[in-house]
């Protein structure tokens, strides 16, 4: 089946990212104004939900339908609240985090997500602290809090991240996008009962050198066969801007070209949970019909 991608509205110019489905619309980030949209797949309009974000990158659900997000100028992992902006996670160690770019929740309320160093998503005064770009975890506390730890430690540039439905896997983007020797992968670990993780295995590699070879995975998410949906590719090599479908062993069941230079992130939603929502860095949003029914915690 091909893919017939719809642009919703022109494009916003600069990054759009985190799409996520709320049960009746759609809502994404546009990074440089520091906003928060929403589409509305019944009306068709578009409008803003939340200003002044701070740069918001990926956004979550919880189960119980509280709103994450990865606020990357910040430094920190956020919960937006009717009544205004909660800061849960901005330290590790008693060190500044880096620029949070994307974030999964799983059914425990622990907040998995990537901290790597995105220098045009913060101040250019800001400098990065820790000596890693690593997969961190929030888990919440009794009182309300949440304690910070790190779960990788074989990480270079981490980005998109999903937990199965099942919740005993991790996948991890490693984009490795500063490095010209390492492979962008696509990564599994394991999660062990006690909440650590297993090493890893590698589903799918796209190479290295990203100037001749390939851009890796930006954002992913599942559908309800626990099948990984992603978005990765670029105008400057390999086959292209793609959104690519993975089986859990990393079979690619799946490709689509996707009508612009580089996808950033992707989610199901609509009434049947059958349309893919797409977002880029040029600040497109797209619609498409799949054929597939997509996976949420949340609603």
């Amino acid at each position: 089946m091909s893919w017939r991608f719809q642009l919703l509205n022109r494009p916003y110019g600069g990054v759009t990212e985190g799409p996520v489905w709320d049960g009746e619309a759609i809502l994404f980030t546009h990074i440089p104004t520091s906003r928060i949209m929403r589409y509305d797949p019944g009306t068709g309009g578009i409008s803003q939900q939340r200003g002044e974000t701070n740069r918001t990158n990926g956004l979550a659900y919880d189960a119980e339908g509280r709103l994450f997000g990865c606020c990357s100028a910040g430094r920190s992992i956020v919960r937006f609240d009717d009544g205004g902006t909660v800061t849960v996670a901005d330290s590790l160690g008693g060190q500044p985090l880096n620029t949070p770019n994307d974030l999964a929740v799983d059914r425990k309320g622990r907040i998995w997500f990537t901290n790597p160093w995105n220098a045009g998503n913060i101040d250019p005064s800001e400098r990065e602290v820790l000596d890693h770009r690593s997969v961190l975890r929030a888990d919440p506390q009794p009182d309300g809090s949440y304690t910070v730890s790190r779960v990788v430690f074989d990480t270079t540039m981490p980005n998109g991240i999903l937990v199965s439905a099942d919740q005993r896997t991790l996948y991890v983007a490693e984009s490795n996008s500063d490095a010209t020797n390492l492979d962008r992968e696509l990564r599994a670990y394991p999660i062990n009962d006690d909440g650590s993780l297993g090493p890893y295995t590698v589903l799918h590699t796209f190479g290295k050198d990203p100037h001749s070879v390939h851009r890796g995975i930006d954002g992913m998410c599942l559908d309800a066969e626990g099948n990984i949906v992603a978005t990765a590719g670029w105008e400057l090599g390999g086959p292209g801007p793609m959104i690519y479908v993975f089986s859990p062993s990393g079979r690619v069941l799946e490709t689509h070209p996707v009508p612009a230079q580089r996808p950033t992130n992707c989610c199901f939603g609509g009434p049947d949970m059958t349309t893919l929502f797409v977002t880029t860095t040029q600040g497109h949003f797209f619609r498409v019909e799949t054929g597939r029914v997509g996976w949420a915690m949340f609603p």
